[in-house]
Parts: structure tokens; C-alpha cells; sequence
């Protein structure tokens, strides 16, 4: 007996079937736990990523929960987000396909019901359908951060992604045209967009002599690195990057160093810590 496999995971009968299953051992390794039943003609060999939550709802993975599975930036993953046909009827709990869905698990899950464009597998929704609902679903500086992800990790080309946005109203047109595939984290997309905001000069990913590549290069003086504790943690690496600030200091640059999570959760922090240092410096200048 073969064992049948799928990229999301999920299973049908049929596939079960095909690969030599009998309905008795489907029965079987359903009641053993080597097959989990999510509802009916589904199922998984174990829990994955919130598939198998999604497929237990009635629907398929979707949106920013899909998206930061495949490792692209999404600001809030809060809440498991399901794409389900119009048609579907009968919502079951994501944790107890015997239960049906409820107000409470609403607080859980966000449930989408817009039309797909592109074919779905069993368990997830198509890669351009999660973009475009997380477009709609996400904050317009959310939504910049997510489309600049997916274009840095190649996952898709501009091209494609222009194609998505041809798909949406046109008031989301603002969001592609602010994209960046150079941004290498979330963090570094919305600075961008605050420095944008400001209307201040700058330059990304700069080598600077003697101090090394930057994150941003602001009016010629201010160096911007956004920090986050995946990538600063440690002694070692704090003593790396106080080094590279003497470094700048000493050749007059001054740098500034906002945490990844004030960007994202308290912005009008990080824009009055750069407001200020730009008018102190004009007033000297």
C-alpha cells in the first residue's frame, strides 16, 4: 500500500482509495489516529499550519494566514483567516467538526467569501487569491509591507502580482505603486513609508566605508537601522551594532535605531523620534 500524499496536506476518500486504502482501514486510521477525519471526504495525517482548522470550518486556508506560512510578511496573525464557497452551509468549529461554527469562534477565525480567481487545492486557497484578499483584509501600509515581501522572496513577479491588482477596485492601485522588492523585512517597509510620509531624501541598503550596509541613509547624515529581535538578539550582536555606531558617529553620521514592534504597533513614536532629529539639525544648519 502506497501512501498518498498532497502539498496542503488534505486528503480525499478517493485519494485514500487509490493509494490502497480499504474502507475498513480508512476506518481504522481514523479511529488508531494515523488519519485525522476534519469533516466529511477530508482528511490529514496530522495537524498543519491551520489547514487542517481551515478544512475542518468547511473552507480552505487563506488570506494573511496562508501568506505567513509561506514566510511573507503579514502584520497580524492574530486570527485564523478561511476562505469558504457561497454556498457552504454547514460551518463546523475549527477545533470539533461536531460543533457548529459560533459567534465565539468568530474571535478565532475571520471567514472570507469573495470569489476566487484562480483554482484552489483542497486545503488552500491559490497564492494570487491570498494576495488579493490580503489587500482588502490588511491596512494599506500592511498591505505595501506584504506585497514588497512576496516580490523579495520571488514568489511572485511584478507582472503577476500587477495582474492581482487589475482584479481589485481601483481605490488599491496606490498600494502596488508604493511597492519595493528590496525591503528585506516588514520593519524596513513601513520606515520606508514614514520617511515617504515626511518627505525626506533617502537611499536603502547603503554600504557605508568603514561601517558596512545600512538599512537607510537619510538626508546624507542620518543613518536608520530597523531593529528586531530575530535578528539583534544576543550580546554579540549588540556589540556588533553599537561598533558600527561608533563607526558612523565618527564620521559624523547619526544613527537611529527603532524597534521592529514600534513600527509596526506604535508609529507616531518613530515619526516624532525622526521629525525631531531633522528640525534639530536644520536649526543648526
Amino acid at each position: 500500500m502506497t501512501h498518498p500524499e498532497r502539498s496542503d496536506g488534505v486528503l480525499r476518500r478517493a485519494d485514500l482509495l487509490a493509494a490502497g486504502y480499504r474502507p475498513r482501514r480508512i476506518t481504522r486510521a481514523v479511529r488508531d489516529g494515523e488519519l485525522i477525519r476534519l469533516r466529511r471526504d477530508r482528511y490529514m495525517r496530522a495537524p498543519q499550519h491551520g489547514i487542517d482548522q481551515a478544512v475542518r470550518i468547511g473552507g480552505r486556508l487563506a488570506c494573511v494566514s496562508l501568506l505567513a506560512v509561506l514566510g511573507v510578511f503579514v502584520l497580524d496573525t492574530s486570527r485564523l483567516h478561511v476562505h469558504l464557497e457561497r454556498t457552504m452551509s454547514r460551518l463546523r468549529s475549527p477545533d470539533d467538526r461536531s460543533r457548529r461554527f459560533s459567534r465565539a469562534d468568530t474571535t478565532r477565525a475571520r471567514l472570507h467569501w469573495w470569489p476566487l480567481s484562480d483554482v484552489p487545492a483542497l486545503g488552500v486557497v491559490a497564492l494570487a487569491d491570498a494576495l488579493a484578499q490580503a489587500v482588502r483584509c490588511q491596512t494599506a501600509r500592511a498591505a505595501v509591507a506584504t506585497v514588497d515581501s512576496i516580490l523579495h522572496l520571488g514568489l511572485m513577479t511584478h507582472a503577476e502580482v500587477q495582474d492581482v491588482f487589475a482584479s481589485l477596485p481601483r481605490r488599491y492601485a496606490v498600494i502596488l505603486s508604493l511597492a519595493d522588492a528590496s525591503a528585506e523585512s516588514g520593519a524596513e517597509t513601513l520606515m520606508r513609508l514614514v520617511l515617504r510620509q515626511l518627505g525626506l531624501r533617502y537611499q536603502a541598503q547603503v554600504r557605508i566605508r568603514g561601517v558596512g550596509r545600512v538599512d537607510f541613509l537619510v538626508e546624507g547624515w542620518l543613518v536608520i537601522e530597523c531593529d528586531s529581535r530575530a535578528h539583534h538578539e544576543g550580546w554579540a550582536k549588540q556589540r556588533e551594532d553599537r561598533r558600527r555606531d561608533l563607526a558612523a558617529a565618527a564620521r559624523g553620521l547619526t544613527t537611529l535605531r527603532p524597534l521592529a514592534e514600534d513600527l509596526f504597533f506604535e508609529r507616531e513614536h518613530v515619526v516624532a523620534a525622526v521629525r525631531g532629529l531633522v528640525a534639530a539639525r536644520r536649526r543648526r544648519g
